[in-house]
């Protein structure tokens, strides 16, 4: 049974006073920061369940079911090594082409789904939204917790690729760890993101895949880097630099390959990788915060 309160005339006290005595808020009242992370936090089970049903409902119809998970990343790299590193041939001025394409791929395809996902995480969910009460973010950070499974399952294949291609065990792998920790934080802030921009923008749905499409050719995941750093120079080469889907992958390339050309030393990428997330979850965080209450209505 909900709380009420009626004000005592005999007591003189003023209403938002009698309120808070009694534990009462405002109908409507944007949570604070902090309030709306712990909302959040108690929400946790609703979230990984919600997360394990989506799974289900996407592949649960089909033959191979979760194996999916690994066979898609699989059969993007391997049409992306006929097109640009046999027919093209750009594999002649990178050595090992088929694990730098794969690490690409796999890092890139991460939160190319995650963005994909997220932009109707809310327009795809509004009977759910009009039904419960619960944090609205709980459903992008479902979306991200999905693909963050599925990139535990995908990385097992891009460890067992890379040591069939001939890369040496080496303790730089460990690197994977706290890389893979930044982006799936990354990944939740661009989610949130996504997710207020398409209740705002409906257009963006369809405007998704060109973007991505873009992003994946600025973020070398399909040609040598050196490509961008042969021909480009200043701030030119300082805006390709600053694309955080290109740091991340270089970073992995980085962690996973012995001998590889970095767009720039290792250290400067930890650094931009860090601040990229810090931004994004921070920036993603408070503009889904922000539109809370609308999510849903009209």
């Amino acid at each position: 049974m909900s709380q009420t309160a009626v004000a005592d005339s005999e007591t003189g006290l003023p209403l938002k006073e009698l309120a808070q005595r009694n534990g009462l808020g405002s109908a409507g009242r944007m949570p604070s920061v902090i309030e709306y992370a712990k909302q959040i936090w108690s929400y946790r089970h609703f979230i990984g369940a919600f997360a394990r049903a989506r799974t289900i409902a996407t592949l649960g119809e089909t033959r191979l079911g979760m194996i999916w998970q690994v066979l898609t990343p699989v059969f993007n790299a391997g049409v992306y090594y006929v097109i640009f590193g046999v027919i093209i041939n750009t594999r002649r001025s990178q050595s090992n082409f088929i694990t730098y394409l794969c690490i690409g791929v796999f890092l890139f395809g991460f939160s190319q789904t995650v963005v994909q996902n997220g932009v109707t995480a809310i327009t795809g969910n509004l009977g759910l939204i009009r039904a419960l009460h619960f944090p609205r973010a709980s459903l992008p950070i479902a979306v991200t917790l999905i693909e963050i499974r599925n990139m535990i399952a995908s990385l097992s294949v891009l460890l067992a690729i890379v040591l069939i291609s001939g890369e040496p065990i080496r303790w730089q792998w460990l690197l994977m760890l706290p890389l893979f920790l930044l982006q799936s934080l990354f990944n939740g802030g661009l989610a949130m993101f996504v997710a207020r921009l398409g209740t705002k923008v409906h257009d963006i749905r369809q405007l998704i895949p060109f973007i991505m499409r873009f992003w994946l050719y600025g973020s070398a995941v399909i040609y040598p880097v050196t490509n961008f750093t042969h021909r480009f120079h200043g701030w030119k080469i300082d805006i390709i630099k600053a694309n955080p889907l290109l740091v991340f992958i270089e970073l992995g390339r980085h962690a996973l390959m012995k001998d590889v050309e970095l767009v720039g030393p290792p250290l400067h990428l930890w650094i931009e990788a860090i601040i990229w997330t810090v931004f994004v979850v921070i920036g993603g965080y408070l503009y889904f915060r922000r539109g809370e209450k609308g999510y849903g209505r009209g």
